[in-house]
């Protein structure tokens, strides 16, 4: 199968199931509106031992939209959501949508420049953020944006059990200029915002790009993206209101938006948050509300798996895993599936892509490639158009190596305010990925690597991932990281950085031996470089820049 227009998955779903291309929605506040009028007390959010009913996000988002009108916010404002995974998120998120404005979410790991910068570039003129967060960083920033009115919330409101794990030295903290979430919903509790609708192409999300490759980028998310992925994740995946999805992925994240925020409120389901992620936390979250689906990078599952005392049982409840963000070494698939029974399936997708374009079908294991030994991440999700082409734009077949370029009703409109960006990475709304891989005879698609990691070592191209592969075959590693270094002989040389797994052993030397068996000689690294913890964004997307600045 040589063609990109004779793929026998295009317009279906991993069953074989046709899938109604014009989406059921193309308003994501329509869609949680559908939920609400049909099942108005399902659990919609569950937070430690608090729980919110979707009656009950209606009316406390429905309050703090009255909110937000009353102080200035209309059509088309941006809100600044500066905050962990806690149920104010949710309910902002859909008060944002009700009083007709835009959400921006931001990194809670932002620092003041960052932050700046964010609320600069997207205009925000509302700031929620956490109490803790505004008196580190946000007080220092907003008197020099566009930000005119900050709501300051805990992450202690909405649930009882103070977990110390997460929880220890956080105190509830008001400051002047500010107004309190919660003071704020009750202060118009009852109200009704006036209503709005929109249409596929008014954007919903900036959810700006991770800056790995330079300036973030806040790319143009619209309701008909958040609503058709939200619908490809429900329908391919099979989920259905007996499911709980675990919020294992950062909420600001373009992850943590679909796939567990836009997900649950179209099913509906429940929605299960814990602050942030901390691997006995979240094991506990999985035991006591028995969730069945989620989505995180694979590092989430590799701390799950090296937690003490974890067991088989622990995460019996978890039915469909998938990871994305990351690629996943198969040994470390393997391995998992080994230990608890669960295969962690493949996911890829981008910002720009909302979330999927591709996806392992459920219940199938991702083939792996013979020659690279990389694991296939899937094939193209319902409706969606792949190629592989070359610097000059055009289409390769099977087999080999290029550009991952993608488009369908998930990509983005582009880039706020920014047309040059917008008009290089998504020609007529194709998105060129910058990722490079290839579609194998039967349609399995792979990620070779990032344009920009390529390494050249002596004239011959050396891909970062297919030397991690091999460092995850090594029993003693629990991550991997490889870059290229000047070296005055080759030009580039091949760098690890590795971190072990706990009460294990490796040398550098083991490890380079452990590589020379197994790959060219032009491959294995000359250095390795033990540490023990490797740099990581908060979704778990290794930072290579650190590790280059690292290395001198």
């Amino acid at each position: 199968m040589n063609s990109y227009d004779d793929r026998p998955w295009l317009g279906r779903y991993a069953d074989g199931q046709a899938v109604d291309l014009d989406p059921e929605f193309t308003d994501a506040l329509a869609m949680f509106r559908a939920s609400v009028a049909g099942r108005p007390d399902t659990v919609a959010v569950k937070y430690f031992d608090g729980v919110l009913t979707l009656r009950d996000l209606d009316e406390l988002s429905d309050a703090f939209a009255v909110a937000l009108q009353a102080n200035g916010f209309g059509r088309g404002d941006r809100i600044a959501l500066y905050l962990q995974n806690v149920p104010q998120f949710v309910i902002a998120l859909l008060a944002a949508w009700k009083a007709g404005g835009i959400v921006v979410p931001v990194n809670p790991m932002s620092k003041q420049r960052e932050l700046s910068y964010l609320l600069a570039d997207s205009g925000a003129t509302v700031l929620l953020c956490l109490e803790g967060l505004y008196s580190a960083v946000a007080r220092d920033v907003v008197a020099d944006t566009d930000v005119r009115f900050v709501v300051t919330t805990s992450e202690l409101a909405y649930q009882s059990r103070d977990d110390e794990r997460v929880f220890k030295g956080i105190e509830r903290t008001r400051h002047e200029g500010t107004s309190d979430f919660v003071e704020l919903i009750d202060a118009h509790s009852g109200g009704r915002p006036e209503p709005v609708s929109y249409d596929v192409d008014d954007v919903a999300f900036l959810t700006y790009t991770s800056g790995t490759t330079g300036t973030p980028k806040g790319a143009m998310n619209t309701h008909g993206n958040v609503t058709y992925n939200a619908q490809v994740y429900r329908d391919w995946c099979r989920l259905g209101p007996d499911d709980t999805v675990l919020g294992v992925a950062p909420l600001f994240h373009i992850t943590g938006l679909i796939a567990h925020i836009a997900v649950s409120l179209l099913i509906p389901a429940p929605l299960v948050l814990a602050y942030r992620f901390e691997p006995g936390v979240v094991l506990d979250a999985i035991r006591e509300h028995r969730t069945t689906f989620t989505v995180g990078a694979i590092t989430v599952f590799i701390a799950l798996s090296n937690t003490p005392g974890v067991t088989r049982a622990d995460l019996a409840s978890l039915r469909t895993v998938y990871s994305g963000g990351a690629p996943i070494a198969p040994s470390t698939a393997r391995s998992f599936q080994d230990s608890f029974g669960i295969y962690v399936h493949n996911v890829y997708g981008l910002t720009e892509t909302t979330s999927p374009s591709h996806l392992v079908p459920p219940r199938v294991a991702a083939p792996v490639d013979p020659a690279s030994g990389a694991l296939s991440v899937g094939v193209p999700a319902p409706g969606t158009m792949v190629r592989i082409q070359d610097d000059n734009g055009n289409d390769l077949p099977a087999g080999e190596i290029g550009e991952i370029v993608t488009s369908g009703p998930q990509v983005v409109l582009g880039y706020w305010n920014k047309p040059d960006e917008t008009a290089h990475a998504l020609p007529g709304r194709q998105l060129r990925t910058g990722d490079v891989g290839y579609m194998d005879a039967d349609g399995w698609f792979y990620i070779v690597d990032r344009k920009k990691d390529l390494i050249n070592a002596s004239g011959y191209k050396v891909w970062p991932r297919e030397v991690e592969d091999v460092l995850y075959e090594h029993p003693a590693v629990r991550e991997a990281a490889v870059i290229g270094v000047p070296d005055e002989y080759r030009g580039e040389t091949v760098k690890a950085f590795v971190s072990l797994k706990p009460g294990t052993t490796a040398t550098p030397d083991d490890l380079i031996a452990h590589c020379k068996e197994r790959l060219a000689a032009y491959k294995y690294p000359r250095g390795v470089q033990l540490i023990d913890e490797l740099p990581k964004t908060v979704t778990g997307k290794i930072l290579r820049r650190e590790l280059r600045k690292r290395s001198g």
